[in-house]
C-alpha cells in the first residue's frame, strides 16, 4: 500500500525532474522540430555543458548558474560553426536525411571519447551548498538540486518563447519553419536564419548542462540516457511548441516517478518510448501540434 505522502512526494518530484527534461528538450525542440534538422547530437551538447560548467567551478570557484552565463555564448559560437559544417557538407547538396543523422551520431561519439580523454570516467559534480538541502512544505520536500535546474529550465523555455514570438528574428526563424522560399522572397536569407536558430539550439543546450551538474552528477556517456527523452519530448508536444514541450516534459517526469514506484526504477526508461508510441498512435502531430 502507497502512502499518500510517498505519492505526494513522487508527483511533485516527477513534475520538478520533468521541468528539468524541458530545459533539456527545449533546444532540440527548436532543431528537430522548427528547422527539420535531428541532431541526436543534443544530448551531448548538454553534457559538454555541465563539464564547462564543472571547468569553471574547479578553477575560478563559480556556481554552476554563474557558469551558465559564461558557457552559453560559447555554445552559441560552437553552434554556428557545427552548423556551417552540416550545411556545406549536406543542406547545401540536398543531402540532409540519413548521412547528416549519421553526422550527428558521430560528432556524440567523438565528443564522448574527447571527454573520456580530457576527465576520464570519474563522476563530476558541483560543490554547491544547496545541492544537498531541501524545502519542506508539510509532508513534501522539495529538493534545491531538482528545484533550481526546474526554475533554471523555466526561464530557458519562457527566454526561448519570447524570443520567437515577440523579436524580428525569432518570428522570421519561424516563418523559415514554415516556408523558407516565402521568407526568401522577402528579402530574408534562410540559411542564416536557420543558423542563428540552430546556434540558439546549442545554447540552450549549455545552459541545461549547467542545470544537469545541480541536478546529480555527471560522466561522459550520461548524455545517452537524455536521448529517448529528448525527442519523445519534442514530438509529444507538437514539433516545435515550447509551451507544449514543457508540458509533455513534466507529464513524462510525472509518468516516470509514478512507474518506479509502482513498478520499479528499471521500468522507467521504457516509459518515454512507451508513451511516445501511443500518443502517435491516437494524434501523429503529438499533444499540442497543428
Amino acid at each position: 500500500m502507497v502512502s499518500f505522502d510517498l505519492l505526494a512526494n513522487a508527483v511533485v518530484s516527477g513534475v520538478l525532474l520533468g521541468g528539468f527534461y524541458a530545459g533539456v528538450a527545449a533546444g532540440a525542440t527548436i532543431s528537430f522540430g522548427l528547422l527539420d534538422i535531428a541532431n541526436i547530437a543534443h544530448p551531448a551538447f548538454v553534457v559538454f555543458g555541465a563539464y564547462g560548467a564543472f571547468v569553471l567551478g574547479q578553477r575560478f570557484g563559480l556556481d554552476p548558474l554563474v557558469a551558465a552565463l559564461f558557457v552559453v555564448p560559447v555554445f552559441y559560437l560552437a553552434g554556428l560553426a557545427v552548423h556551417q559544417v552540416y550545411h556545406r557538407a549536406f543542406e547545401r547538396r540536398g543531402d540532409d536525411s540519413m548521412r547528416g543523422l549519421a553526422f550527428f551520431f558521430g560528432l556524440m561519439f567523438v565528443g564522448e571519447v574527447v571527454l573520456i580523454l580530457l576527465f576520464g570516467v570519474d563522476y563530476r559534480y558541483t560543490s554547491a551548498a544547496y545541492a544537498s538541502t531541501s524545502i519542506k512544505i508539510g509532508p513534501v520536500a522539495l529538493p534545491l538540486r531538482q528545484l533550481i535546474p526546474f526554475l533554471g529550465a523555466l526561464v530557458i523555455l519562457a527566454a526561448a518563447q519570447l524570443f520567437l514570438s515577440r523579436t524580428f528574428i525569432g518570428r522570421a526563424i519561424l516563418g523559415v519553419a514554415q516556408d523558407a522560399t516565402a521568407i526568401r522572397l522577402m528579402g530574408a536569407d534562410p540559411v542564416r536564419l536557420k543558423r542563428i536558430a540552430f546556434a540558439i539550439s546549442i545554447a540552450l543546450a549549455g545552459a541545461a548542462g549547467a542545470l544537469l551538474l545541480v541536478l546529480e552528477p555527471v560522466e561522459p556517456a550520461i548524455g545517452r540516457e537524455f536521448i529517448g527523452r529528448v525527442f519523445a519530448i519534442a514530438v509529444l508536444g507538437g514539433m516545435g511548441s515550447l509551451p507544449g514541450t514543457w508540458i509533455a516534459a513534466v507529464m513524462l517526469g510525472v509518468i516516470e516517478n509514478l512507474t518506479s514506484i509502482f513498478a520499479g526504477a528499471s521500468w522507467a526508461p521504457a516509459v518515454s518510448f512507451g508513451f511516445l508510441l501511443l500518443t502517435l498512435a491516437v494524434r501523429p502531430s503529438g499533444l499540442f501540434g497543428r
